[in-house]
């Protein structure tokens, strides 16, 4: 064994790692965002933390429900479960660079019965050995194998940040959308008991002969109406509080979200933003850490045109009795290494570098993509906030002024200067003014914790 280990000393001190070093491709990104100067788009910090985006909202009852879903969800739950499961194989993937030690031992007793005679005989075997093994990683290939692994683990704890941010902003903009029902409905109710009293007055008009069947059956018709519209409402608020109930782990029929006012704070978007914000998207952490992961598959691919070597070495003892297993010339032992390769596979190991190299262009071509879609994602929600602001305002002109209209219109009514079917056109043109105003806004908020969502949870700088 003398000569052995000179050569294994000198394989270890020239060994190398094949395969492509990695380098994030390069990605052209614009200066500024379009629908807003200062921004600056970047490449991924996600790991920073960005705390409890929501909290901008001021609204604790949404703080407590989004608290419950690193915690409670069971799609989190699962994408946790998988980044363990990364993990661990990304420490078994270290041990590899390790010799590994193990042990054997047996005891056997067997026999044998002549067919021609009586003759029987017994023997027995005791058996202990301990044995030790080593991969040199002369290639890198166990190297770049832990390369893979340890991205592949980075990129698991992105996706499971990725999809914990996207279920609590799915969460934030369902309860949002949610409290504007709530007073969608309260409106539709107001409008109802409205609805009733004209109705009843009407009726006994009717009956006193002062007011015609047709005026009775316009407000019969505008009371009916409103009343199909709030409970049109009221099956699209509890699909809200289902999803909601879902996305908090719990069934529907454990979770309720009583109606109530929305005592919550529109966070203003800050005039300019640090260029770091885009940086923390987990998507793109994810979309990047693949890449690393597929470029270290190609150094595992090329290691498979070299030969592998491994230094394996066994000792024991082994008696056919007991007491004298331990016995000194009962010993046994083998040491030596053994070099093992691929002499002609017909270009199977060529395939399998085509193919890892492949699956690099992908994932560049998968992590630009994802920039793209990162840098319209913002902007669609920003050029859709700039238009919100004073779309909403012009929208609560119109409803100011259709509450003013079906005030006066029911002012002149009950002077009798007018027809019914007058108040009934102004008092539906003002339910709609106020409805539309309420969508608006709904969308408002949705689309600002959208926002948040787009830039990675936040536009705090870290």
């Amino acid at each position: 064994m003398k000569p052995v280990i000179p050569l294994v000393l000198m394989l270890l001190l020239s060994g190398c790692t094949v395969g492509p070093d990695y380098q994030r491709p390069a990605m052209a990104m614009p200066v500024h965002y379009k629908e807003a100067k200062g921004w600056q788009p970047a490449t991924p910090l996600d790991q920073q933390n960005k705390g409890e985006w929501w909290a901008v909202y001021h609204d604790a009852t949404l703080s407590g429900l989004l608290s419950q879903v690193s915690i409670s969800n069971q799609n989190v739950a699962n994408y946790a479960a998988q980044y363990r499961q990364a993990q661990a194989l990304a420490s078994e993937s270290r041990a590899a660079l390790f010799p590994s030690l193990g042990y054997d031992s047996s005891v056997t007793r067997s026999g044998s019965h002549a067919t021609t005679g009586s003759s029987r005989t017994t023997s027995s075997s005791h058996q202990a050995e301990l044995s030790a093994s080593w991969e040199l990683d002369l290639w890198g290939k166990l190297r770049r194998t832990l390369e893979e692994n340890r991205a592949s683990a980075a990129a698991s704890a992105a996706e499971l940040a990725n999809i914990t941010l996207s279920a609590q902003s799915e969460l934030a903009q369902d309860y949002f959308q949610l409290r504007f029902m709530d007073q969608k409905i309260a409106l539709y109710q107001q409008s109802v008991a409205a609805y009733q009293r004209y109705l009843k007055v009407i009726n006994n008009q009717y009956q006193a002969g002062t007011a015609s069947l047709a005026t009775q059956a316009q407000a019969q018709m505008q009371l009916e109406s409103a009343s199909a519209s709030a409970q049109d409402y009221q099956w699209q608020r509890a699909q809200l509080e289902h999803a909601i109930a879902l996305l908090v782990g719990k069934a529907p029929a454990d979770f309720s979200l009583p109606a109530a006012p929305l005592n919550a704070t529109l966070p203003a978007i800050p005039a300019s933003l640090p260029g770091q914000l885009l940086q923390r998207r987990p998507d793109i952490a994810y979309a990047e850490r693949n890449m690393a992961a597929a470029n270290a598959a190609v150094g595992v691919a090329v290691a498979g045109y070299y030969p592998d070597l491994t230094l394996s070495a066994s000792g024991g003892v082994s008696a056919s009795a007991l007491h004298s297993l331990f016995a000194l010339p009962n010993r046994v032992w083998s040491l030596g290494p053994e070099l093992s390769g691929t002499l002609l596979d017909f270009g199977a190991t060529s395939a399998q570098v085509d193919q890892a190299r492949a699956s690099w262009d992908a994932s560049v071509a998968s992590y630009r993509q994802t920039v793209l879609a990162a840098l319209q994602e913002v902007e669609d929600q920003l050029v859709e906030l700039n238009t919100l602001q004073g779309e909403i305002a012009a929208q609560q002109r119109a409803a100011v002024a259709a509450q003013t209209s079906a005030r006066v219109t029911r002012n002149q009514y009950q002077a009798g200067m007018i027809d019914y079917l007058d108040v009934a056109t102004t008092e539906n043109s003002s339910l709609s003014e106020q409805q539309s105003l309420l969508t608006l806004q709904s969308t408002q908020w949705v689309s600002s914790v959208a926002l948040i969502a787009a830039l990675g949870g936040g536009w705090q700088a870290p």
